[in-house]
């Protein structure tokens, strides 16, 4: 990903030091982050935080990059974020609080498939592909896109690209019950994350018809509808 977004510019890279899969918008308030440099591949340099996602994006916008940036790109994330996942997702957490932050961000993840061969440079090349139409298009501050790209072979390419909502059908999750030696009982979770059925026009069907998608998201969470509902209602106290 970092080598194909140098063909846009300038690139700085800011992370966390470790997986933070499933660790969705915490931040880190009671411990210092520490940070160090890192090469990767003798290839860029970049700076690892020992934080979460979005620790990254607020340290690296108020404190290590030279300006703000004029894009954050997060990812690209070994795991499919669509769905419901978006929200359990570190990967769109930090994009999403650059998104606050009144920065134009995009979340990049690559759905896996034990069958497919993993393949980071072929899908960073059409996700940055992606990336730029995504801003030719007039992708402005404060707003997040998730794109998403499917697994694919050497010999295959995406399908086509897909604008496509968010899948909202909950995800089935199974936990093992497991004894410690102590006989103490706990739980593993054994889910493993599929692409269930859901309507043909959401994130989730088209990524498993082999369709890059691009889900603009938003932070605001206020039911609209169900504030014009109740706001006109008369809400009093009494003794009772």
């Amino acid at each position: 990903m970092y080598r194909e977004l140098t063909k846009l510019g300038d690139v700085h890279v800011v992370a966390p030091e470790t997986v933070q899969s499933a660790t969705g918008h915490g931040i880190t308030l009671d411990t210092p982050l520490l940070t160090q440099r890192v090469t990767i591949e003798n290839g860029f340099t970049g700076v690892a935080i020992g934080g979460r996602p979005a620790d990254c994006v607020k340290v690296a916008v108020s404190q290590i990059l030279p300006r703000r940036p004029d894009l954050v790109v997060s990812g690209m994330n070994s795991g499919a974020n669509v769905g419901i996942n978006v929200l359990y997702s570190g990967t769109v957490a930090a994009a999403i609080e650059a998104a606050f932050l009144g920065l134009p961000s995009i979340a990049v993840s690559l759905y896996l498939k034990s069958e497919v061969p993993l393949d980071f440079a072929r899908p960073a090349m059409f996700a940055r592909q992606v990336i730029e139409q995504t801003v030719a298009a007039g992708l402005k501050g404060g707003q997040c896109i998730s794109i998403n790209l499917p697994p694919l072979r050497p010999e295959e390419s995406p399908a086509g690209v897909r604008v496509a909502r968010q899948c909202v059908n909950p995800w089935t999750d199974e936990y093992e019950r497991r004894q410690d030696p102590r006989g103490r009982e706990y739980y593993w979770n054994s889910s493993i994350f599929k692409l269930g059925e859901t309507d043909a026009d959401t994130d989730v069907a088209q990524l498993r018809e082999r369709y890059v998608t691009v889900t603009p998201l938003q932070f605001d969470m206020t039911d609209h509808r169900l504030l014009r509902e109740w706001g006109g209602r008369e809400w009093t106290f009494g003794d009772r």
